[in-house]
Formats: C-alpha cells, sequence, structure tokens
C-alpha cells in the first residue's frame, strides 16, 4: 500500500517545524502518493512555515502554560477543550494511518487524541531533558525517537529509539561549501567570519551583547554574519552596513550561512544542536534560561562534556566573552579540537532512521 495518509504535529518554534517538514519530505520520497496533513498552533510559525514547504495545515486554539501568574493561564483549559475537540474531528475527517508528533503546543491534543483511538503514532524528542507533553504522551505512544543518550528515566525504554534529530540534508556537505558560502554572503576571504544565531525568534541577549562587541570584532579583524530574529530587526537593522556586519531578519541559506562561519555563537535549541554537529565548525553556546527544565543548558552540556563546543551562560556574558573569544579565535588548535570533537556527536541519518521507525508503524 503506497496511498498512505500521514498527519503531523509539531510547532512554536523552528526546532519543532523543521523536524516535522523533513520527515514529511522523506516520507513523501519514498511514498509519493501519500497524504499529508500538518496540525499546528494558530497564530504561531507553522502556519507560514509549512504552507511554504507544500504541505497542508489546520490550526489549533492552543497555548502552552505561562510558568508565572498570569491572566493568560485562565484561559487555557479552553484552549485545551478546543483543541481536542478539533483534532478528534481531523481525525476522523483525515482517517491517518499513522500520526506523528514533535513537540510543540500542538502536538499534545493531536497525539492523544491520537493514542485514544489507536492510531499508530511516533513521537520525536529532540531534547535531552524532554517536554510534560512528550512525557506524558509517551506512555501511549507506540515509539519513541531520541537524540540524547539515557532518556530511560523519562521513556518507556522499550519504545525508545536512538535516531538524531532531523536535519536540513544539505549540511552533510558544508566543508566543501567554503569558498561558494563566502561568495554567497559576500564575505572577505582573508578574514575569520563569525555567524550569529539566535533562532528564528532572536535571542535578546545575544542580540545586545553583539552590538555592544562590533567595536571588538572590528580590532580583531572578524566579519560578523548576524541573524538577529524576527523580533529585533526593526532595531538592529540599524548596524547593517557597519563595515563588515551584515543584519538579517532569517537565513534561508543556511547551508550558505554555516560553509561561510568560521565561528559560530548559537543558542542551544535541540535542532541547532544537531545541525552544528553535522556542521563540525567552532562553536560558542549561550543556552537561553527561559526554557522548561533549563534544557538548552543540558543541551549544550552534552556537547561541551566531550570537548566539543565553549559554553557560556548569560550571566558570565559581560565579565568572559571578550577572554574566551579571544582565546578561540587566537588558537586555531582549539578550533581544529573542538570542530572534531563536535562532528564525532554528529548522527547523519536521523530523518532515514526515523522515517525507518515511521515505516514499521505503517506496516504494522
Amino acid at each position: 500500500m503506497s496511498h498512505y495518509k500521514i498527519i503531523l504535529s509539531g510547532g512554536g518554534t523552528g526546532g519543532h517545524i523543521y523536524p516535522a517538514i523533513a520527515i514529511a519530505n522523506e516520507l513523501k520520497s519514498r511514498y509519493p502518493k501519500a497524504e499529508f496533513l500538518f496540525v499546528g498552533a494558530m497564530d504561531k510559525m507553522e502556519m507560514e512555515k509549512v504552507p511554504q514547504a507544500g504541505y497542508e495545515i489546520e490550526g489549533l486554539w492552543i497555548a502552552g502554560i505561562q510558568r508565572k501568574l498570569t491572566l493568560k493561564n485562565l484561559s487555557f483549559p479552553f484552549k485545551l477543550i478546543s483543541s481536542l475537540l478539533k483534532s478528534r474531528r481531523i481525525l476522523n475527517r483525515f482517517k491517518p494511518d499513522v500520526a506523528i508528533g514533535t513537540g510543540g503546543f500542538a502536538s499534545g491534543p493531536l497525539l492523544q487524541m491520537a493514542v485514544s483511538k489507536n492510531i499508530p503514532s511516533l513521537i520525536q524528542e529532540q531534547n535531552s531533558y524532554p517536554g510534560i507533553t512528550n512525557k506524558i504522551l509517551a506512555k501511549k505512544a507506540d515509539k519513541v525517537c531520541v537524540a540524547y543518550d539515557d532518556l530511560e528515566r523519562f521513556f518507556p525504554k522499550h519504545k525508545i529509539v536512538k535516531t538524531g534529530n532531523p536535519v536540513r540534508q544539505d549540511l552533510l556537505n558544508i566543508g566543501s561549501k567554503t569558498i561558494e558560502g563566502k561568495d554567497f554572503y559576500n564575505v572577505k576571504h582573508h578574514m575569520v567570519t563569525l555567524l550569529i544565531l539566535g533562532g528564528s525568534l532572536g535571542a535578546r541577549r545575544i542580540n545586545e551583547l553583539i552590538a555592544s562587541k562590533l567595536e571588538f570584532f572590528q580590532a580583531h579583524n572578524v566579519e560578523v554574519i548576524w541573524q538577529c530574529g524576527k523580533l529585533y530587526h526593526s532595531f538592529y537593522k540599524q548596524f547593517d552596513g557597519m563595515e563588515n556586519v551584515q543584519v538579517h531578519t532569517f537565513l534561508n541559506r543556511m547551508d550558505m550561512a554555516y560553509a561561510a562561519a568560521d565561528i559560530i555563537i548559537s543558542r542551544a535549541g535541540a535542532s541547532s544542536v544537531s545541525e552544528l554537529c553535522i556542521v563540525g565548525k567552532p562553536v560558542i553556546f549561550i543556552p537561553s534560561p527561559n526554557v522548561a527544565e533549563d534544557h538548552q543548558a543540558k543541551n549544550a552540556n552534552a556537547v561541551v562534556g566531550k570537548e566539543g563546543a565553549v559554553m557560556l551562560k548569560e550571566e558570565e556574558l559581560d565579565l568572559n566573552f571578550e577572554d574566551q573569544f579571544s582565546q578561540l579565535l587566537q588558537s586555531k588548535e582549539r578550533q581544529d579540537v573542538l570542530s572534531k570533537n563536535i562532528k564525532k556527536l554528529a548522527l547523519e541519518n536521523a530523518t532515514r532512521d526515523i522515517v525507518n521507525e515511521v515505516e514499521s508503524l505503517l506496516k504494522g
């Protein structure tokens, strides 16, 4: 049978959306006649990014619980009930052969209703410390694909398959694209290129840091490709066009950006960490402290513990950033060690391996 119907849910951030799209693309390449439907959260970025990738999406009225006391939490029970009911209607109409969840607000109601209807289901957990949604769903899901070791604390051991996180396939041969990447972003070949990644929405503290260090970078002959994010571009675009500085809302050609980079500063979201392992460049992680269970610091530590990256917490930046960056910049040997060690952690076949697990559910 190749006329499978496949439903996928994941969103809120690129870290949940792009893995779902990568899984769908691999399934589509194996089953060209399959039908796909995505389910996301209304007003979140998946409602734009999924159609851009060529897939249909339906939105749920859902949002997460705020960790601080706020009036927004009063609407959560109503949003949850609404989303569960709409998920059931979507499933009854679409009749999927399998349900796939990659995390985010919308995947909870959709996967919960799917498992209650005995639809074969797979969840893909990107982080080293799972979110509450996937912890709950794992009890009833058929398979749990993970990217890190030691997750038996959170998920039933017999359901866990270590696959890694899906990444863009165009990142697999970055080493051969250095000249093309530097030309694409019009950076000088004789200068060190620093790539700054704060996520699709942006990272306030990283942006503040970079803005305050532009003269420092100039003094050290460093050229900057700065992805400041959607929320911050209107302010930081004032620095675009400064000598050796370019400011972008979003980098549509990530393969070229990674290829152009000599050193990378990044948040430590799960997808970013997985991509950076494949890219194999020297990285300074600045984890977001504003995430559940401090999971970005845990993601970064999994790499730092293997001598594969440098990590600076936000509260250390004012005191330690210039010293740490200078040390890395001035030691080619240190850069090579970090590159070699982070590359060892890469799981390049993650998308293929996850889809193999989906296939086993489809074939039952």
